[in-house]
């Protein structure tokens, strides 16, 4: 089938100004950290109170997108960054990085902690259950734009993108359309790093747990995940698989994630069970 060609801009404001579908995915996960958090505080023990919970949105979203600007930056592009240092702030030419996001979201809530007098892991584990819905419309915004098309693919759920779509994937698509199909790598990603990772540690989260377990899922579940959705998604056209003809800097930077959220979880009950 064909991708459904989506304008990228909802509504041009003049003046150079626009309201775009990929910067309203990332408002509309802002606010759904919001609503849920608002949510689970009633439930969660800890009194967290309304005003704690715009601060924790907001360190949240500067750690999201500074990080995430900075992580692209430094993991895929660090030779364009070193040839024209001011490549870092043309935030417009687009390039974010979820593991830079991470990063950043983790100092974020850092610096929530130490300004409120809380337990980084306490914050963390109230925060991380709310993010994946938003990390599942980022993916939304990435299908809308036409980015990170999949890989070629003769399944009935591949779609036909247009050349200016995988210019950076193959020299050889010549017309307005490509002539295979491609996994719509976006919407795996939407699905499994987005809903399926929402509903995992949602659950876990729903019972009390000792510090650091409900971070843990959250990092093991995203690690897994997102090593296998790499399968299925074109690595980047300027840097390729890093090994085996099949690794790519998705699944390298996602292992430790795998390991770190692991590890975490066994801390987190032995520090339980040593009680």
């Amino acid at each position: 089938m064909q991708y459904p060609v989506i304008d990228p801009i909802i509504l041009s404001l003049g003046g150079g100004l626009a309201l775009r579908w990929y910067g309203l995915m990332y408002l509309l996960g802002f606010a759904a950290v919001w609503f849920l958090g608002n949510r689970r505080a009633k439930t969660h023990p800890g009194d967290w109170q309304a005003q704690e919970i715009s601060d924790l949105v907001f360190f949240g979203a500067m750690g999201a997108v500074l990080g995430g600007r900075v992580g692209y930056v430094f993991f895929y592009n660090l030779d364009v960054f070193l040839s024209d240092p001011l490549y870092l702030f043309r935030m417009w030419e687009g390039g974010m990085s979820f593991h830079g996001g991470l990063l950043g979201v983790a100092l974020g809530v850092l610096l929530f902690a130490r300004k409120f007098n809380r337990e980084w892991l306490e914050v963390a584990d109230f925060l991380v259950p709310l993010c994946p819905i938003g990390i599942g419309l980022g993916r939304l915004g990435n299908f809308i734009n036409m980015e990170l098309p999949g890989r070629v693919t003769d399944s009935a759920l591949g779609f036909v993108y247009t050349c200016d779509a995988v210019r950076g994937l193959t020299q050889t698509c010549v017309g307005e359309w490509e002539s295979i199909a491609r996994h719509p790598s976006p919407l795996y990603q939407a699905l499994t790093e987005g809903l399926l990772l929402f509903i995992l540690v949602w659950i876990v989260s729903a019972k009390p747990r000792p510090a650091g377990f409900v971070s843990g899922t959250f990092l093991m579940g995203y690690g897994v995940f997102r090593v296998i959705t790499e399968n299925y998604r074109s690595p980047d056209g300027h840097i390729g698989f890093i090994a085996f003809d099949w690794l790519t800097m998705g699944q390298i930077l996602s292992l430790p994630m795998l390991i770190a959220g692991i590890l975490l979880m066994v801390w987190s009950r032995s520090r339980q069970g040593a009680r």
